[in-house]
């Protein structure tokens, strides 16, 4: 049961390698529940304490699928684009989709290490790429914005000369007497089997569930290892499947196919496997029956998931664990009853584990388990938000530094599109960089010169794309020089304690913070009134009450409230021991 739930700020190490200097993400505002990725896309870090240890979680929150006429999708991603070649890290693949979307997402489905194939059902833009596993849950995503979660089952048929007879499979290895059909995005050609009958057809229609295929065989092939046409399609018969193809669907022969779901499913547009299901109707599912084993379903691990709340908003939800004194990870029901209490009505868990990922734009936003870092999967499951983009200015206010130098401004569409783009000073002025100029896809950047006056900038953007679809962005940069030159030791030890000094450009309200490296504070001070000019303020090395703190690492940070805004600035320090021994109670005097 979780007892107490605490948003605490995006871990800094987990962006130092990852961020770029012009689309830094903000860090999460000390206080605030989460910051907007992009517009209506948010984010949020948090750590729930347990009985059995802390455990970060992440979670994103985006609109309804398909609203804002469209500007917005739920959708997988296939590395590589085929079904068997090769893995990618979930950045990569967003970087690889940057052009055409803006996208935050986590990992999909569990996939084969053999040949990497996915193990569930893809559905990519109403296309039938891999069929279900019918003993779990499969994850699809309708016309109408609506998360389906449900057990689907994968029936086929094709028909040539003869009678109707069973296609077995898409897109997958035949195991034993089976008939498979192959379409490019298997890959470029069909796996080799000994004494496997095969037939090309040309022309052949998009594999769309429960729709009638129609094709003409234009060459027959034996043994497997034959090129996959991009117009067409391979029918693979294997064991004694394979005389009655050669039979009835020699080369002129029109053939029918189908592709059969059940449930039909009738209006999902993109789907992915999953699994189990974490919540129905509200409430968490504590047994799914689904075909996991208990090593998947009841250890604390890393685990990922996606939920749609009862307004039709969506979130992807992840934990990340096996790693103690940071996140122990929770087992399935743990995370079915977390999902639930985000709001979840309906919600599938994805690949645990090693291949629990959380990114933004191609930026890593947690903490994989894998040794190696983030690992390769096949799929990912994204957020793709096709409206104008511009990346955060800066996650903290500027101060007297940074606000001397130029602002770097960029913004970035997916269409062609008119933008109006402009800087908007405190005072109302603002600077116009382009009046509803016609711009082609791609990243625009400008240099705006140094923001002397204090207070909250804007720049904003605006655009309408070739569809008429119009999207807007304000990402807000304050700039307050309030606080400077913030001073503190190298090193304090736990007799003396820290003494820290600043220099304040006007009356403020000063409070001294002192945190780990990881920014979880142990000890705030009283804030004080300073007036302008030198100020200090000290820390004895206590806890609260006269425990004496473990000599380590710290941040110390300075906290102020001016007429102006908050702002703050930290450095780290080393507090060294032995703490000092109490005084000795005086001896009594004899009589």
């Amino acid at each position: 049961m979780v007892r107490r739930i605490v948003t605490f700020v995006l871990l800094a190490g987990a962006f130092a390698a990852t961020a770029h200097a012009a689309g830094r993400l903000p860090a999460v505002a000390r206080g605030a529940t989460s910051v907007e990725l992009m517009p209506r896309v948010t984010y949020e870090q948090g750590v729930q304490f347990t009985p059995h240890g802390a455990v970060a979680f992440h979670v994103i929150t985006a609109p309804r699928p398909g609203s804002a006429n469209g500007l917005y999708a739920l959708a997988p991603t296939l590395a590589r684009s085929t079904v068997v070649g090769g893995r990618a890290r979930v950045t990569q693949m967003q970087k690889e989709l940057s052009a055409q979307a803006t996208t935050a997402g986590i990992n999909g489905d569990l996939f084969n290490e053999g040949d990497s194939h996915p193990t569930g059902i893809y559905i990519e833009g109403g296309v039938l790429k891999h069929p279900p596993a019918t003993a779990r849950s499969s994850i699809g995503v309708d016309s109408g914005g609506t998360v389906r979660v449900d057990r689907v089952k994968f029936f086929g048929t094709w028909r040539g000369t003869g009678q109707r007879r069973p296609l077995n499979g898409l897109n997958q290895v035949p195991k034993g007497a089976e008939a498979v059909l192959f379409t490019p995005a298997w890959g470029t050609a069909t796996p080799r089997i000994a004494g496997a009958a095969e037939i090309v057809m040309q022309q052949f229609p998009q594999t769309t569930p429960n729709t009638d295929l129609a094709a003409t065989v234009t060459a027959a092939a034996t043994n497997g290892g034959t090129p996959i046409p991009p117009d067409g399609a391979v029918l693979m018969a294997v064991g004694t499947l394979a005389p009655k193809l050669e039979a009835e669907a020699a080369v002129g022969t029109a053939i029918a196919s189908r592709l059969i779901l059940q449930p039909d499913w009738t209006g999902v547009v993109d789907a992915l496997g999953g699994g189990p299901a974490l919540v129905r109707d509200r409430k968490p599912v504590f047994r799914s029956l689904e075909d996991f084993t208990s090593d998947q379903l009841t250890p604390r691990a890393p685990r990922a998931g996606i939920g749609q709340l009862a307004d039709g908003r969506v979130i992807l939800v992840a934990v990340d664990g096996r790693s103690r004194g940071y996140s122990v990870g929770m087992s399935t029901f743990e995370f079915a009853q977390t999902m639930a209490r985000l709001g979840a009505v309906r919600a599938s868990g994805v690949d645990p584990g090693d291949s629990v990922t959380v990114a933004f734009e191609g930026r890593l936003l947690n903490r994989p388990s894998d040794p190696s870092g983030e690992r390769a999967v096949k799929e990912a499951l994204l957020v793709k938000y096709y409206g104008v983009y511009a990346p955060p200015l800066s996650p903290e206010p500027l101060g007297a530094d940074a606000a001397a130098r130029p602002l770097p401004l960029s913004y970035k569409v997916v269409r062609p599109s008119k933008v109006t783009a402009e800087l908007v000073a405190p005072g109302g002025k603002s600077r116009t960089f382009e009046d509803g100029a016609a711009k082609q896809p791609g990243t625009y950047t400008f240099s705006q010169p140094a923001l002397e006056e204090e207070g909250t900038w804007h720049w904003r953007v605006e655009a309408t794309d070739d569809l008429k679809r119009r999207s807007t962005i304000d990402r807000p940069v304050r700039v307050d020089l309030t606080l400077s030159t913030l001073r503190v030791p190298a090193a304090a030890t736990l007799k003396q304690g820290l003494t820290v000094r600043f220099s304040l450009s006007r009356a403020a309200r000063a409070v001294l913070r002192i945190e780990t490296k990881l920014g979880t504070p142990v000890r705030t001070l009283p804030a004080v009134q300073l007036p302008a000019g030198e100020g200090t303020v000290r820390w004895n090395a206590r806890l609260v009450g006269s425990t004496f703190a473990f000599p380590g690492t710290y941040v110390a940070r300075v906290l102020v409230t001016s007429a102006v805004g908050t702002m703050d600035l930290g450095a780290a320090f080393t507090l060294r021991g032995p703490a000092p021994k109490p005084p000795k109670p005086p001896k009594p005097k004899s009589k």
